[in-house]
């Protein structure tokens, strides 16, 4: 894994001090370090350039980073929209505060772990806009690399009298264990001296010992109310390959115990995690007073604080329920734009403003709440229209014929330009040249929306229907006079004709008053496409809520394709650029599958508006 940032990464520096006076909504975790900062608790803090102990930081400089946070995901598999709450927390306030957010991988699950997922979570993180260099440095770190000191770490607890060998089996472990009600019972081998549990430690590290047959555990207190204190596992025999230090070590250090230190190495100032970890706090805080009583590591120590995780309706984040997704054929991949993954909200056309908008807009809090999906779809929206070029599609076509247009302009086969503005002029800032208008012709036969013609009219309809005018969109008013069928009474064409001199943006535009105007896209210009009409993987708000089987809850409606038809400045289209598609919302050029002018294939983001709500 390289430990540089590469050149394709986002320009904005997510680790340079926020704009002088920019507003940002105040939560308790600016408080905390608002407090620290006018208190100085981390002023003295040294920074030798790399994570180390004590007295690697000892020999530093005085550090450059007000604070230090971190991003420390396990490379166990996508990183999904949870993360993405994380990650513009974690960086975002060492950004404001004038610190350095850590990316670190956690790795010291080896049995679990794959580059592949690795650089998954790298390409995540650049695309949301952050970035691990700072002061000239980068700050891309990996658990795995602080193997030895953890080792070394143990062995202190162990000579210290803080740390046994335990040989029980996991079962009889479990049942000494207790429970909330009941104390813990001592292990009878928690009375071994300090020289006997090194000896054991160490014929574990040298692959004396099976997997399984002994781990070693911290010496704290088997009567504690709190059970994560009642003598944890810290180490464990393991005989797996590691992405990183392959067959180094057959032994392996636990989360709970890594953690701790990897944030002490790295001289992180807050430790953010979310509420799970609330309980795990007690063993964090013994062993950082433990290993600075003994020198190991750099006072001040890190401090754990813990959020609300995110709970998003119509969603899934656990990543077992999401790999079986993806391996049972119920979506095409992680990247399925119907996922919450990173790489499923970026193929469904999300930008990484909206993302961040919606981490910014849902706060940070310590009571867990639900959050509504369409609170996300209202920051895409909010990002995306001032910025997606508009564009006619019809979903559903039928043909309309303009049966006097050789009448009206000398030939069955003349064609005109029409334009449209490419954005309307509210969305262009003051001063600002707006982009060049869209050109689409029209002749005697377009497509239309098959919804936008009734041989018989309900009440209140203002589109096609015989001896009714409407606009087509930037062309001419027309009157429509009828339709043809086929034998099943299926309308195979609409038919009216075309009123010459109403054109759009002429003088006689508004010679002929319509009272409605309906999107069109021209026969002899228009492109066809495959369009994605993508909505929500599931149909109930909870899906895995209560025990319930979330697979039973997939919406059957999310994926539905269609053959459409575009104007020529959507065929053209760039993967991965969006539109709004005029009438029906926000769409994407798909950035695996679509290639310009030869393949057409767009993505339904989001509409207009929140169907769901209703």
């Amino acid at each position: 894994m390289s430990s540089n940032t590469p050149s394709n990464a986002p320009k904005n520096n997510a680790n340079a001090t926020a704009a002088e006076g920019e507003h940002k909504v105040s939560n308790f975790l600016r408080q905390i370090i608002e407090n620290d900062l006018e208190k100085g608790t981390y002023s003295q803090r040294r920074w030798a350039g790399t994570p180390g102990d004590a007295a690697h930081h000892a020999a530093g400089q005085p550090d450059p980073a007000k604070i230090r946070t971190r991003f420390p995901p396990e490379p166990n598999g996508y990183l999904h929209i949870g993360h993405a709450k994380s990650i513009c927390l974690n960086f975002g306030l060492a950004r404001d505060y004038g610190g350095v957010c850590h990316m670190r991988f956690d790795d010291t699950n080896p049995e679990k772990e794959d580059t592949e997922y690795v650089n998954s979570i790298l390409d995540a993180v650049q695309w949301l806009g952050f970035q691990w260099e700072a002061n000239g440095q980068s700050h891309l770190f990996q658990a795995s690399d602080y193997f030895d000191f953890m080792y070394r770490a143990a062995e202190y607890l162990i000579e210290a009298g803080h740390a046994y060998v335990d040989e029980q089996t996991g079962e009889q472990m479990r049942a000494a264990r207790g429970d909330f009600g009941k104390p813990g019972v001592d292990s009878p081998f928690r009375s071994r001296t300090p020289e006997q549990n090194l000896a054991r430690f160490r014929e574990m590290r040298d692959g004396a010992h099976e997997d399984g047959s002994m781990v070693l555990r911290a010496t704290i207190d088997m009567a504690s109310p709190n059970i994560n204190l009642r003598d944890p596992a810290i180490y464990r025999i393991r005989r797996a390959t590691h992405h990183n230090t392959g067959d180094t070590w057959c032994i392996y250090p636990m989360y709970t115990f890594a953690h701790p230190i990897e944030d002490a190495l790295e001289q992180i100032t807050h430790s953010i995690c979310t509420l799970e970890f609330e309980d795990q706090r007690p063993f964090y805080d013994w062993l950082m007073d433990r290993l600075c009583e003994g020198g190991l590591l750099a006072h001040p120590a890190p401090h754990q604080y813990e959020f609300a995780r995110l709970n998003l309706t119509y969603v899934i984040t656990s990543k077992r329920k999401l790999a079986q997704l993806v391996y049972d054929h119920k979506v095409s991949g992680w990247d399925d734009p119907r996922m919450p993954t990173i790489v499923g909200l970026r193929r469904r056309g999300y930008t990484p403003e909206s993302i961040q908008l919606f981490a910014e807009r849902i706060g940070v809090t310590k009571s867990d709440s639900w959050i509504d999906y369409s609170t996300l779809e209202g920051c895409l929206r909010e990002d995306l229209e001032n910025k997606a070029h508009r564009g006619m599609a019809v979903l559903d076509p039928v043909k309309l014929v303009l049966t006097n247009w050789a009448e009206a302009f000398g030939a069955d086969d003349y064609t005109e330009d029409c334009t449209q503005p490419a954005l309307p002029h509210h969305a262009i800032p003051e001063g600002q040249t707006p982009p060049p208008d869209r050109v689409f012709k029209i002749g005697k036969q377009v497509w239309i929306e098959r919804e936008d013609f009734e041989e018989v009219p309900p009440k209140g309809y203002k589109r096609l229907f015989p001896g009714n005018v409407v606009r087509l969109k930037g062309g001419y008013v027309i009157e429509c006079t009828g339709c043809a069928k086929d034998a099943n009474g299926t309308v195979t064409e609409v038919h009216a004709k075309v009123i010459p001199g109403t054109k759009s943006g002429t003088p006689g535009a508004d010679s002929v008053k319509a009272k409605a105007a309906i999107t069109w896209v021209s026969v002899a210009s228009g492109v066809s496409a495959e369009v994605r009409l993508y909505d929500r993987l599931f149909s109930d708000p909870n899906p895995d809520a209560g025990g319930k089987d979330f697979i039973e809850a997939l919406n059957p409606n999310s994926l539905k394709v269609v053959t459409a038809y575009v104007e020529p400045s959507l065929a053209a289209a760039k993967p991965d650029q969006k539109f709004q598609f005029e009438r029906f919302g926000y769409f994407v050029a798909d950035r695996v599958d679509h290639v310009a002018g030869v393949k057409p294939v767009f993505n339904r983001v989001t509409g207009l508006k929140d169907s769901w709500g209703k």
